[in-house]
């Protein structure tokens, strides 16, 4: 199964990544950011790298997840 989200990247020669999602550039990392990109892009599977542009785009949350922190928290007041 193929985890593909339609995100690419591209490292330049200044050492500038711009992810990309259906073409359009959604983020631009530069410096420390883009080298730990590159670090860890370097040598991954292809889903991996899906997910890993998914988290530095900040396009990862689905579903529930803001709803299910509020319930822990809530939980652990009452308790």
């Amino acid at each position: 199964m193929t985890d593909d989200l339609g995100f690419s990247y591209r490292a330049t020669a200044q050492g500038v990544v711009h992810v990309s999602r259906g073409g359009r550039i959604v983020t631009t990392l530069r410096a420390r950011a883009a080298a730990d990109f590159i670090a860890r892009a370097q040598g991954a599977s292809d889903e991996a790298v899906q997910q890993l542009c998914a988290r530095v785009t900040g396009n990862y949350k689905r579903g529930n997840e803001g709803r299910a922190g509020q319930a822990r928290r809530a939980k652990g007041r009452a308790a």
